[in-house]
């Protein structure tokens, strides 16, 4: 009957076009199985050996005809569980294939890992009369996965314990790993991820010296200084940061001859804070002398140019009363002639007055952070706000973009804003006394906010205060309006810088001034 079907199927392969494959002939799978790399066996139901090829006998040490008639059990080592074999057992007695890993023994008694693969051999009625089994030795591959894990265990203990923060970042500045000193950061800052924040910094460092251009795993830099500050009052922190790129080849089937792989950034952070925080405060002292000399050399060039701007209000009417003397009684007129001796001392005076203004100090343009612009202004002004009972609500985003321009007079202007803001709440019997200050970046620009909880400015007056020379401190007590020196310079150091300050109009309580600073400035 088999016959009969057998033949009948290659009659419909025939009809149908296709060519029967050729018979393989018994003594072709005899060599086949003979000539294997592979350790082969076969044994009966019960484990007896009928069957090795030369292959068992280059891995066991057993010649052929010596495991022949022997049972499998021969090669066991006795330490692999018992719960192995009984998997094993249960497995290929249902008739299905079984394969893992066993510790065999050889002849001389010598140990190693056998990978494994037991298969059923069934009869025409499906009763399992032998056992394929194929065995190869992994000891050597199981040593070096042993090794690379064991290494990879070492490496991730030295990290983990290091003192500073790793993170292995991919070319979108996406963590792919950290150690504990980057979880402690994470949590420290209260933000997901700080390594994008701190790569930020840095590649604008680095594109500041003309390397902009390049994907982060071709950036290497050594010992880069990154601030980061914090809102809430707390004090900013500080990071020496080094990285190197990394390649991760690719382990894909497809990558064995054409190469390939993934690029990678180690990002190294050590925290200087405390070194930093007592350089701050040395370069903080050196800056309050700085400030408190030019905040006199300010106030005497602003009173002295008060001063001219005064006297040349009555010179000048002098002037038109002597010239009209001069046209109505003619120059011989005794009263004109006084007059005009009076204004040439006057303005021999003024030219004088002049003379001794202190001319602006001049200071190089250079790189600036914003954040710690304003946060030296709010240390200066620590004196002042606690003695009037001023709180400050610190509101900075932790990483600006770096602005080109002058710090001490961005300084000056920010102190004025910060100084008026102070007055304003001082007024008497003014009980709400709360400075905000806010930085946040904006397209291509800076933004930064100066609000306090006093008075007010009448919107009317909002414009005045620009004004050169303009106060508003001789108002009547019954005027509240917002006390301060006119702001014509703290307008004159922003539009230095191309930027813009205005008094927001929409406040309705108090007043927000807000500063806006282009990042790059036209030329």
């Amino acid at each position: 009957m088999a016959k009969k079907q057998a033949q009948a199927g290659v009659e419909s392969n025939a009809q149908a076009g296709e060519v029967a494959p050729a018979a393989i002939h018994p003594r072709v799978f005899q060599q086949t199985v003979d000539q294997a790399d592979t350790a082969i066996s076969i044994t009966d139901v019960h484990g007896t050996i009928l069957y090795v090829n030369p292959a068992f006998a280059r891995v066991t040490g057993y010649a052929v005809d010596e495991a022949a008639g022997r049972n499998e059990s021969m090669l066991s080592n006795k330490t692999t569980p018992p719960e192995v074999y009984k998997s094993l057992w249960q497995h290929i007695s249902r008739g299905e294939a079984w394969s893992g890993r066993l510790v065999n023994r050889r002849k001389d008694g010598s140990k190693y890992l056998a990978e494994l693969n037991i298969s059923p051999v069934v009869d025409a009625t499906g009763d399992i009369v032998n056992y394929l089994g194929m065995h190869r030795d992994i000891t050597a591959m199981h040593r070096l996965e042993c090794e690379v894990k064991n290494q990879k265990a070492l490496i991730e203990s030295v990290v983990d314990a290091a003192p500073m923060v790793i993170a292995l970042l991919d070319v979108d500045d996406r963590v792919v790993l950290d150690n504990h000193e980057y979880k402690k950061l994470q949590a420290d800052l209260g933000m997901a991820e700080p390594a994008p924040m701190l790569m930020t910094a840095i590649r604008a460092g680095l594109e500041s010296e003309a390397v902009n251009g390049r994907r982060n795993s071709g950036y290497v830099f050594l010992d880069r200084e990154v601030r980061l500050d914090l809102p809430g009052g707390k004090p900013p922190r500080w990071f020496s940061c080094s990285g190197s790129p990394v390649h991760e080849d690719d382990s894909g089937a497809d990558a064995f001859f054409e190469g390939g792989g993934r690029n990678y950034l180690l990002l190294v952070a050590k925290e200087i804070t405390g070194l930093r925080a007592e350089q701050e405060k040395g370069r903080v002292a050196a800056l309050q002398v700085v400030m408190a000399e030019e905040d006199r050399v300010s106030a005497l060039r602003e009173s002295l140019s008060a001063a001219t701007f005064r006297l040349e209000g009555p010179l000048n009417m002098m002037a038109s009363v002597v010239g009209m003397l001069a046209r109505r009684n003619g120059e011989a007129d005794p009263m004109a002639a006084a007059l005009a001796d009076a204004m040439a001392s006057g303005q021999q005076a003024l030219a004088e007055l002049r003379a001794m203004i202190p001319a602006e100090t001049r200071e190089p343009s250079g790189a600036i952070n914003v954040n710690e612009l304003l946060r030296d202004v709010l240390d200066l002004s620590t004196r002042r706000l606690l003695a009037s009972g001023v709180s400050v609500a610190w509101k900075p985003q932790a990483m600006l973009p770096t602005l080109q321009g002058y710090p001490n007079k961005l300084r000056a202007m920010f102190k004025a804003l910060i100084d008026n803001a102070i007055e304003a709440m001082s007024a008497r019997g003014w009980r709400e006394r709360e400075l905000i200050v806010i930085t946040r970046a904006q397209l291509g620009g800076i933004e930064i906010i100066v609000e306090d909880s006093g008075p007010g400015i009448p919107v009317a007056k909002q414009i005045k205060v620009f004004e050169p020379f303009y106060t508003t401190k001789r108002e009547g007590a019954g005027q509240r309006g917002h006390l301060g020196t006119g702001l014509s310079a703290a307008q004159q150091t922003a539009a230095d810088h191309g930027g813009t300050i205005e008094i927001d109009p929409d406040k309705a309580a108090g007043c927000r001034v807000r500063v806006l600073l282009p990042v790059k400035r036209r030329s």
